[in-house]
């Protein structure tokens, strides 16, 4: 079944996974993106591998968009903001530096691998973040405590969809229910993939508008 967004409950938080590649806690009024890879087409071009640049410009366009009809408290990136340390120019960091005056909100980053070295004002930086009973990182962590949910990025889940030898790929949500871990989807436009395990319940983004539970 096809819906604008999936929520369920962990404990006595409400979690609501949405199309727009993000996660919204509701109680909490914080909003979770993950792996963006700012920058990533200015790095390839420094590679001598031709792409354009506007996927920057897409997804902050997509940022705003979010965080105007959600109006989180805390807008709170799962790692990966950047691509590389190489790819950041003055009018990139500058961008980035803004977005909480612009957003009209806290911004906060969860390092990942690809923001090993990055400089950035104005965004409050943590290793690992726990809010109530959830572990929020950019990598899996392994937790001691059942009860506690581990959300993350870092993996890119994707899924196929085939039909009679057609097959498409779609960005989704994915849950590791034995290692309670959910991972966000990708949130870059230039972001690849990676298949989720058979094991995975997973949550299928099929549009800006809609997701589908699988």
């Amino acid at each position: 079944m096809k819906k604008s967004s999936f929520k369920f409950c962990w404990e006595d938080t409400l979690l609501e996974m949405l199309p727009s590649r993000s996660l919204f806690l509701p109680q909490t009024k914080e909003l979770l993106i993950c792996d963006i890879h700012l920058g990533k087409a200015d790095y390839f071009q420094q590679n001598g591998i031709p792409l354009t640049n506007n996927s920057d410009e897409s997804n902050f366009t997509r940022i705003k968009k979010i965080v105007k009809k959600h109006s989180p408290e805390k807008l709170i990136v799962l790692g990966d903001l950047f691509h590389s340390k190489f790819s950041i120019d003055k009018t990139l960091q500058k961008k980035v530096e803004n977005l909480p005056k612009l957003l009209q909100t806290n911004v906060e980053l969860v390092l990942g691998n690809h923001d090993t070295g990055c400089d950035i004002k104005n965004i409050k930086i943590f290793d690992i973040k726990k809010t109530k009973n959830i572990i929020f990182s950019h990598e899996p962590v392994d937790l001691a405590d059942n009860r506690i949910l581990n959300i993350c990025g870092h993996y890119h889940p994707k899924l196929y969809l085939r039909n009679k030898g057609d097959s498409l790929s779609f960005r989704c949500f994915a849950m590791d229910k034995s290692k309670n871990t959910l991972f966000l989807p990708a949130f870059g436009d230039l972001t690849g993939g990676y298949p989720c395990k058979k094991s995975f319940r997973k949550w299928a983004i099929v549009s800006e508008e809609e997701i589908i539970e699988l």
